[in-house]
């Protein structure tokens, strides 16, 4: 496959505390940055895919259980800050 040369852009972006904590602890079991895994759920999203396999879903799940993380799908466009 070739290799793409992509110009990034350092930003800011505010995320629910445990979501994160579970998507650092992915990036880290992917062996990812936190931004190319970011990038990689987003890709996949637009082209209505699933970025992964059950396997990943597994350590998701897991993850979400260890960082305290209840949210769902549902839950998105309805968060309000404390």
């Amino acid at each position: 496959m070739t290799k793409k040369t992509v110009s990034r852009t350092q930003t800011g972006v505010r995320i629910e505390s445990s979501l994160l904590k579970v998507l650092k602890g992915l990036a880290e079991y992917t062996d990812l940055s936190l931004g190319d895994l970011l990038e990689g759920i987003v890709l996949h999203a637009f082209e209505g895919k699933t970025p992964f396999k059950p396997a990943t879903q597994d350590v998701i799940r897991q993850l979400k259980q260890v960082y305290g993380c209840d949210l769902t799908a549902a839950d998105s466009h309805t968060l309000t800050e404390s």
